[in-house]
C-alpha cells in the first residue's frame, strides 16, 4: 500500500457507518488537501479494482482534513513538464474516473469541505453525491491558465451546459445549495449530520437486492449514451431480464400479497441472457 507522511494514501474502512457492505475509502492527503498525486491515483485505482471484484455493496469516498480533493498535485506536475508526461497523468486520471463507473457498486462522494477541478470532476463522477452545507465546488483551472478539460467531461453529464460553461469559463466557486440545484450534488445537509445522511443512503441501497442495483446501474449509463430508440431497446432487454432474477419475482410476488418481499432466500440467480 502506497503512504505518505501523515500514514496511508488512502484509509479504507469497510462496513463503514455500521453498515455491512459499504466500504468508504478516504483519500488521506491532508496536508496538500488530498490532491491527487500519481501515488494516489494508482492507490485509487488499486482499491476501485479490488472492490469491484468484492461483495461489496456501496463504496463511499471522502477525504481527510479540511478539503475534499483540491484536484491534482500542482507541485508535482510542474517539476518534470512534457507532453508525454501531461498525456501519461491525464489518461491515469481518466482511468481512475472511469473506474468509478464501470464498477458495479454505485459510489457516493462524501463533500465536506472543497472539491476543486480534478476533486470537483471526481464528485461529478460518482454516482451519487452529498455534501455538507459548507462545501464549494470550482473548475479552477482557467484561472492558472489551464482549462479543465477533463473535469469538463463529467461535469457537462451532470449540470446544463450552460451552468457547466460558467465554471469552467470563470473558475468561480458555486456553494453546496447551488451544486444541489444545478444537479452535481444529491443532498446537502449540515456538517455535524453529513455522515448521518451517508449512512441513510448507503443502507438504502444495500437494502436492495444487488442484482437489480448492479444490473441498474449499468444499464443506467450505457444507455445515456445512446438514441432513443436504441436506448428502449436495451432498457426493454434489461428489465426483461431483471424481472426473471428471484429478486425481482419474489418483490413482485411480496407486492401481490401486500407483505414485505423476503430477499435473504432469493438466490439472486439470472435468467441466460
Amino acid at each position: 500500500m502506497n503512504s505518505d507522511a501523515t500514514g496511508p494514501l488512502i484509509d479504507v474502512t469497510r462496513d463503514a457507518y455500521d453498515v455491512r457492505g459499504v466500504v468508504r475509502l478516504t483519500l488521506n492527503r491532508p496536508d496538500a488537501f488530498n490532491a491527487l498525486s500519481e501515488a494516489l491515483l494508482e492507490e485509487l485505482h488499486t482499491q476501485l479494482a479490488d472492490i469491484a471484484k468484492s461483495d461489496a455493496r456501496v463504496v463511499v469516498i471522502a477525504g481527510a482534513g479540511r478539503a475534499f480533493c483540491a484536484g491534482h498535485d500542482l507541485k508535482e506536475m510542474r517539476a518534470a513538464p512534457s507532453l508525454d508526461y501531461y498525456q501519461a497523468l491525464f489518461a491515469r486520471c481518466s482511468k481512475v474516473m472511469l473506474a468509478i463507473q464501470r464498477m458495479p457498486q454505485p459510489v457516493i462522494a462524501r463533500v465536506h469541505g472543497i472539491a476543486t477541478a480534478a476533486g470537483c470532476q471526481l464528485v461529478a463522477m460518482c454516482d451519487l453525491a452529498v455534501a455538507a452545507d459548507i462545501a464549494r465546488f470550482a473548475v479552477s483551472g482557467v484561472n492558472l491558465g489551464l482549462f479543465c478539460a477533463t473535469p469538463s467531461v463529467p461535469l457537462a453529464r451532470n449540470v446544463s451546459r450552460k451552468a457547466a460553461l460558467e465554471m469552467l469559463l470563470t473558475g468561480d466557486f458555486i456553494d453546496a445549495m447551488a451544486a444541489k440545484q444545478q444537479g452535481l450534488v444529491n443532498r446537502v445537509v449540515p456538517l455535524d449530520i453529513l455522515d448521518i445522511e451517508v449512512a441513510a443512503l448507503a443502507k438504502s441501497i444495500c437494502a436492495k437486492p444487488r442484482e437489480a442495483v448492479e444490473a441498474g446501474k449499468s444499464l443506467f449509463y450505457r444507455q445515456l449514451e445512446m438514441g432513443i430508440e436504441a436506448a428502449y431497446q436495451l432498457a426493454g432487454q434489461a428489465m426483461a431480464c431483471n424481472m426473471m432474477d428471484d429478486s425481482a419475482l419474489e418483490g413482485v410476488q411480496a407486492f401481490i400479497d401486500k407483505r414485505p418481499p423476503d430477499w435473504k432466500h432469493t438466490s439472486g440467480r439470472q435468467a441466460a441472457r
